[in-house]
């Protein structure tokens, strides 16, 4: 399939399209913009023109670790923006052609942050509980007319932003960190299957337990108790 990688800077992304001519023969576009911008939809919207989208993954997220009042109104902000309007504004734009055509398919991360309160990361887990819904919405609405959505709900993932935050093991027992490339293959096996999904078996283990068998109030504290020891808060 040809690509168009969108983020902000245009030298990491033309490297790595760069790599991917070379090993699949595929034609690749890089398009720089910042996705916590209002104006990031149209900038995409014009740019990509006429060319016809058959999948659209949005994996692009701003996050915030630490008391909810000590970030800045300004990056709360960014963070809808970038999290949910862009999103949200994307999956119409492009998935109106697809139901146009009856073909398509759209991909939306979320994350287990977003299935309860997580404390110390309250504005990042609200926007990933809206794409999750705003996922299994869509599949509902558009399941039959030709086009899969689908929201994936990883847990730690070592993707380079994750591991920039040097996180500490909180127990022997916390889910093992999932590679990118585990996530992106079990979330093709469930396109087109169901609305939403969680990653990895030790992930899908924890979410069972804190979602059908521990109090809600539980869960809630499990989680803040975590991310105030993974991140020395």
């Amino acid at each position: 399939m040809d690509l168009i990688l969108v983020a902000r800077r245009m030298g990491p992304l033309e490297q790595i399209a760069s790599e991917l001519k070379a090993k699949y023969q595929v034609n690749v576009t890089c398009i720089s913009c910042d996705l916590a911008e209002a104006g990031a939809p149209a900038q995409l919207q014009k740019e990509v023109g006429d060319k016809q989208i058959d999948i659209l993954v949005y994996n692009a997220a701003l996050s915030y670790i630490g008391p909810f009042e000590k970030n800045s109104i300004e990056h709360h902000n960014q963070m809808a923006q970038a999290n949910m309007v862009t999103p949200m504004n994307l999956v119409q734009i492009f998935g109106a052609p697809m139901l146009k055509r009856g073909k398509g398919a759209l991909i939306l991360m979320a994350s287990l942050a977003g299935f309860q309160g997580s404390g110390f990361l309250a504005g990042y887990a609200a926007t990933k509980a809206f794409n999750r819904v705003l996922g299994e919405s869509l599949w509902y609405e558009w399941k039959n007319r030709g086009v899969d959505v689908i929201a994936c709900c990883a847990g730690a993932t070592s993707t380079p932003n994750f591991l920039n935050t040097k996180p500490e093991k909180t127990s022997f027992f916390a889910p093992r960190v999932q590679g990118p490339d585990e996530v992106v293959k079990e979330c093709f096996e469930q396109l087109g299957k169901q609305p939403s999904f969680v990653t990895g078996t030790g992930n899908k283990l924890a979410s069972f337990i804190m979602q059908r068998l521990m109090p809600r109030r539980l869960a809630i504290t499990i989680m803040g108790d975590t991310t105030r020891k993974m991140y020395r808060l």
